[in-house]
């Protein structure tokens, strides 16, 4: 195999005419040139220069590998170019998952913010189911995933980073006799038929979880994994609910929404990264921009009563 570093050496013999004058340019001895040369026409298995007058020139097969080693030089001085364009965040891709609540409030303030920053920076997005907290990221799919927090999350080189605290509210038919009382106690809906909005996993572990602690088990007599579907069956009288904030801010003109306590259900909004991946400026910039996102997002709209 030819050696790259010695082919520089031939190139710049070829270029300066002399062993001499490419040895001062190299910064190298005339004596450890000639050896070089020695050593490749070595690995090459024939000539590469021949003498002429006090200087040299290169043979058929020193001039074929001159002409590669300056492409050779090219690619290098377009990769360190690269090389530094990633690094300082110019260029680059950025792999990034997220669910859909977290999508308008969080992920697309922090993409246009991004795209400001590090206009060369591509992000691929991809919706995902948020019962897996970091399996994409886990295995080595995307970069950075905004999730629902599980209580078991583990996982050694990846970080958990805290973006948001989303809240569950009380939803209510309209007409409904809790729906005056401006703070409800869960415990108040013990008695009730139940419309669940959340698949098992951690969106659902802080309600069970909660009315547990009120001293019941929800009685879920309809399950929709969506929320304004969910929304839409108690509007209908056929249940209430407890959803986040963030899944309630296009509310259905059929139920009023109220705060609860003793206690307040949270699910706790994160992005999981690679720690890896953190030397990116794009996936730090990325970072910085989900949590003002997260601290500047826009509370849901007001309840609504009849």
């Amino acid at each position: 195999m030819l050696d790259v570093r010695r082919l520089q050496v031939l190139r710049a013999v070829v270029t300066s005419g002399t062993v001499t004058a490419a040895a001062a340019h190299l910064g190298y001895t005339p004596s450890a040139v000639s050896q070089q040369m020695a050593a490749l026409e070595k690995q090459a298995g024939t000539a590469l220069l021949e003498r002429v007058g006090r200087g040299v020139r290169p043979t058929a097969a020193g001039l074929l590998l001159t002409e590669h080693a300056a492409l050779i030089s090219s690619a290098v001085a377009r990769a360190e170019t690269a090389l530094a364009d990633l690094r300082a965040g110019r260029t680059g891709r950025l792999s990034v998952r997220y669910f859909a609540t977290a999508g308008s409030t969080l992920v697309a303030p922090a993409l246009a913010r991004l795209r400001a920053e590090h206009p060369g920076v591509r992000v691929d997005l991809e919706l995902v189911d948020s019962e897996d907290p970091f399996q994409g990221v886990a295995k080595d799919r995307a970069d950075l995933a905004v999730v629902v927090q599980a209580r078991d999350f583990s996982g050694d080189g990846f970080r958990l980073i805290r973006l948001a605290d989303d809240p569950y509210a009380a939803v209510l038919p309209l007409g409904h006799p809790l729906a005056d009382t401006e703070v409800i106690d869960l415990g108040q809906l013990s008695g009730e038929q139940w419309v669940g909005s959340e698949p098992p996993g951690p969106c659902l572990e802080p309600v069970i979880d909660s009315c547990a602690a009120a001293g019941f088990s929800p009685d879920f007599v309809i399950r929709s994994e969506d929320y304004a579907t969910a929304q839409g069956f108690v509007a209908a009288g056929l249940g209430v609910g407890l959803m986040p904030r963030l899944g309630l801010r296009n509310q259905h003109p059929g139920v009023v929404v109220r705060p609860v306590r003793n206690p307040e259900p949270v699910r706790v909004i994160s992005a999981v990264v690679r720690e890896i991946a953190l030397d990116q400026p794009s996936l730090r910039g990325l970072l910085d921009a989900l949590r003002d996102a997260a601290a500047t997002a826009d509370p849901p709209d007001e309840p609504r009563a009849d």
